[in-house]
This record gives structure tokens, C-alpha cells and sequence, in this order.
């Protein structure tokens, strides 16, 4: 691997408009060291927000994600590069001086070593003459944590290998030791790099450690994906639930037994609560500053942390009881008799019309954070039957109509020509994934015929047959039992969804 080649990456930056974006976008402007191929700014403010202006020397292009989280606006990101390396930095970091440079030379150790990602050193600024408050502490945790994708660069093929962030965690919280848990299960090594970024304290309310406690959620999730013992995995110690649990249960005791009339039972559990009340209370308060305002809010939030705790944890829990340890990331679609009425070698954009259902089912798709590509036999070009003009018309109809789609990949081969494209082949399939940024297994193919279902699952994809009269009795028995059936493409689409959940 060459110094040239190691300096191909690209930074990518999630933002929901902060003014620090700004202050970020001038300190790598003002670098001198090897410059990125592409700055990518990742807006993830909701759809209706007024666009983004920036303005920088850089090579930058501005993408929206839709107000999905963190994790989408990454996903948004990285695949709209096509640099070896992708350096993921959060809007409100500072990068320090000799970042650049730093950052090029973290790449080639990396590739001398064959790493598939590379950390920054993270400090945290401490307010020096007290000690930090809880709030602070929690931001603090960050220079001493492993893999924070605040300043995180990661190798693209191993980000395409593992179908990259999991958008079903919407917070920034738990999807960068989520990403970097999987990569390194697949025998990769992430190395410490020696550029410095500084990330500045989290401003701070009265309740900020209470709505806080919606981490939980997430924690449930990397629960349901790597088991039991996933947060050793990821460098953490036990965490606080088990105790959340037992105040919790005890004032839930504590309140029963007082509505039924059980005086020493209730003042028992009341009793077990206020001690285990305190005994938070006192940890939390005697690390901190030690002031009178501070003990009045740590007694405050240490009463409130375990019901909220638990309440989250119990609604992670039931929101991803069925999860899928990798959820689908694209949806692969037949053109004809799939998404649109087929037409016999359709070449005129007034015959597009769409399939029953279609346009509300590919809509529910895209707002789940599904990619979605269309893979379509046109053997009516090699026909003579359809001109490349005429079949772009009726595509740019198609898209106008049903899309914009993420990717196209047409085949214009006849049965016999003996390309490697034409469906029942994968080519096509693995074509899309991969202008996807995405593994094929990580793909869902929907169509019509068995040649869709056999281009599928020959390219390690999944796929959802969606019969119609002129579909053959034995696609359809086969695919009962090597894919799936659907009655509808509104049926197909929530089979597929509810996979993501």
C-alpha cells in the first residue's frame, strides 16, 4: 500500500445545524496536511428544515438524511464516498493543529497493520478549581471510552462488509460501540491513532441525567444483538440496572402494600427504597462538587433515575423482542408487473402506471432508511424493439412516478446473449448492492417471476415473490420454500419491515 493510496479518504460529518459545524469546517480548512478527497456534511435536520449553507474551501457536498439520528446521517454519508478510508467526526468537535497530517498518518499505520479502523485521542475539557458535576462526568466518559465515532475513520470495505451503522439505534448512543463490536466479532482490529480532537461538555439542565436514562432502550437492543455479556465486550462495567431494578421494585411494593392495608410491609419496602435511594444519592453527590444546589438535584434525579431507567429498559426490550441480529438495508425491486403494470416492451412514458398499492409501499420503505434499487430484464433493446432513448424516457417516468431510486441496474441482453446480468444471473443483484454500499445478504429482492427469486438468492440475497396471473405455479411453490410469497407488494414491504424491527 503506497502513501498515496493510504491518503484516499474522505471525512463525513452529521449535523443538525449547529453553529459548531462552522468552527469545525475552519479548523480543517485551516490545516496544511493531506487534504480529503470529500468533506460530506450530513444534514439531519427534518425534511422541512430550510437547507444548509456552508461555505468553505473544502471539497464539500451537503446531503440530507431526514432526521433519521446519527447512525442514518453516517449511512447517508459514507455511501456517497469512494475513498479507501472514511473519518467520521462529529459536528462539535475541534480537531487540534496538525490534525490532518495526524490523521494521514494514522491511515498508514493502520494499513501497515491491516486495521480496519483507526480512533482519535478525545479530550474532554475539565473546569479546573472543583470537581466535575455528574452531567459533566458523563461527557467526560468519552476520553477514556473505547471506539467513539466523535473522531472515528474506518475502512469503507469494512464498513460495505457490515452493512455499516444500525440505524435502529436513532440516538447518538450505543451506534458507534454497536458498529465497532461487530467489526472487531469479525476478526478486524480497530488501533488508537495519535490525532487529538477536543469535544466539548454537553450544556446541562436539572433533568439532563433523568432523559438521559433513554439510553436504556438502546442497551436493549445491544443486548438482543450480542448477548448478555456485550457490555464487557464493549469495555463497560455492569451498569446500574440491577439496582434500578431493586428500588423500583421496592417502591412498587412499598406503594401496593400501602393501598391494601399492610402498614409493616409498606414502611419495609419504603425503608429498602430510601436507603437504596440515598446510598445513589450519596455516590453520585460525593464525587461531584460537593454544594448544596448539587445535593438538592442529585437527590431529585437519584429518586427518578430508577423508575425512568426501567421504564426505557422495559420498552427496549419490547420494541426489539423479535429483533434480527442484521436487519434488511435495501430493498432490490422488479420493474415490470412489480412496481408498474407491464406493458409488452414498454417504450412510450405514457404507459407507466403504477402497481396497486406501489407508491404507498415504497414510501413506507423510504421512511423506514430503506435504499431502494430497481433490477430489470430489458431484452426489448437487443430486440430492436425498445431504443436506449425510449427505455430511459419510460425509466425517467418511472423514477418521476414511483421514486427517485438509489440505484438502477438495467440488463438489455437477450436470453441467449450469455451475459452474466440478465436475470435468474446475480449480476444485476450484486450490482446494486454494491453500488449501495451494502453486503447482498443484507438485500431483500421483490419480484414477480423466479428468475427475480433465483438472481436473489444466487447472490446471497433474500427476495419476496410477489405472484401475478402470468407468474408459473412451480416459481411460486418454489419460492414458498426457499424465500418467501407475498399476496400484494403492500404485504411484501411490511414481511421486509418488520424484519428491520
Amino acid at each position: 500500500m503506497t502513501a498515496a493510496q493510504t491518503a484516499s479518504f474522505s471525512i463525513v460529518v452529521p449535523t443538525i445545524g449547529r453553529e459548531s459545524l462552522h468552527r469545525l469546517l475552519a479548523a480543517l480548512e485551516a490545516e496544511s496536511g493531506p487534504p480529503p478527497e470529500a468533506v460530506v456534511i450530513v444534514d439531519d435536520r427534518p425534511g422541512d428544515a430550510p437547507a444548509l449553507t456552508v461555505h468553505s474551501g473544502l471539497p464539500v457536498t451537503v446531503l440530507r438524511s431526514g432526521g433519521r439520528g446519527p447512525a442514518a446521517a453516517r449511512n447517508t454519508g459514507w455511501r456517497a464516498t469512494r475513498t479507501r478510508w472514511v473519518c467520521f467526526v462529529d459536528d462539535d468537535v475541534v480537531p487540534q493543529p496538525g490534525w490532518l497530517a495526524a490523521l494521514a498518518a494514522d491511515l498508514r499505520g493502520a494499513d501497515t497493520t491491516g486495521a480496519a479502523g483507526t480512533q482519535a485521542v478525545i479530550e474532554v475539557p475539565s473546569v479546573e478549581g472543583r470537581r466535575a458535576t455528574d452531567d459533566e462526568k458523563r461527557t467526560q466518559r468519552l476520553a477514556d471510552a473505547r471506539w467513539i465515532t466523535a473522531d472515528m475513520a474506518y475502512r469503507r470495505d469494512v464498513l460495505v462488509a457490515v452493512g455499516g451503522f444500525d440505524e435502529r439505534f436513532p440516538r447518538a448512543y450505543r451506534e458507534d460501540s454497536d458498529i465497532a463490536l461487530r467489526i472487531t466479532l469479525q476478526g478486524n482490529e480497530i488501533t488508537q491513532g495519535a490525532r487529538r480532537s477536543t469535544h466539548p461538555v454537553a450544556p446541562a439542565s436539572l433533568l439532563s441525567s433523568v432523559r438521559a436514562q433513554i439510553g436504556n432502550r438502546d442497551n436493549a437492543l445491544m443486548r438482543r444483538k450480542f448477548g448478555r455479556r456485550w457490555r464487557p465486550a464493549v469495555g463497560e462495567g455492569r451498569g446500574r440496572l440491577p439496582a434500578h431494578t431493586a428500588t423500583t421494585a421496592a417502591a412498587a411494593v412499598a406503594t401496593v402494600a400501602a393501598l391494601a392495608g399492610r402498614r409493616r410491609a409498606a414502611a419495609g419496602a419504603a425503608a429498602t427504597w430510601l436507603g437504596l435511594t440515598l446510598e445513589f444519592t450519596a455516590r453520585r453527590f460525593l464525587a461531584g462538587p460537593r454544594t448544596a444546589p448539587e445535593a438538592a438535584r442529585m437527590l431529585l434525579t437519584s429518586a427518578l433515575i430508577p423508575p425512568v431507567a426501567m421504564y426505557h429498559r422495559l420498552r427496549g426490550e419490547w420494541a426489539f423482542r423479535g429483533a434480527r441480529r442484521d436487519p434488511p438495508l435495501a430493498v432490490l425491486l422488479d420493474r415490470d408487473d412489480t412496481i408498474i403494470v407491464d406493458g409488452p416492451y414498454l417504450n412510450d412514458p405514457a404507459g407507466v402506471k403504477p402497481m396497486p398499492g406501489a407508491v404507498d409501499a415504497l414510501s413506507r420503505l423510504r421512511d423506514r432508511g430503506l435504499l431502494l434499487a430497481v433490477v430489470t430484464n430489458q431484452s426489448g433493446v437487443a430486440k430492436g424493439l425498445i431504443t436506449d432513448e425510449q427505455l430511459a424516457a419510460v425509466n425517467a417516468r418511472v423514477d418521476a412516478e414511483l421514486g427517485p431510486f438509489d440505484s438502477w441496474q438495467i440488463c438489455v441482453h437477450d436470453n441467449d446473449d450469455g451475459c452474466a446480468c440478465r436475470k435468474p444471473a446475480p449480476g444485476m443483484v450484486r450490482a446494486a448492492a454494491e453500488a449501495l454500499g451494502v453486503d447482498p445478504a443484507r438485500c431483500v429482492m421483490i419480484g414477480d417471476t423466479g428468475g427475480d427469486v433465483n438472481a436473489a438468492l444466487s447472490a446471497r440475497a433474500d427476495a419476496v415473490l410477489v405472484p401475478t396471473e402470468r407468474t408459473l405455479r412451480h416459481e411460486i411453490s418454489d419460492a414458498s420454500t426457499r424465500a418467501r410469497v407475498a399476496a400484494t407488494i403492500e404485504d411484501a414491504v411490511e414481511m421486509i419491515l418488520r424484519d428491520t424491527r
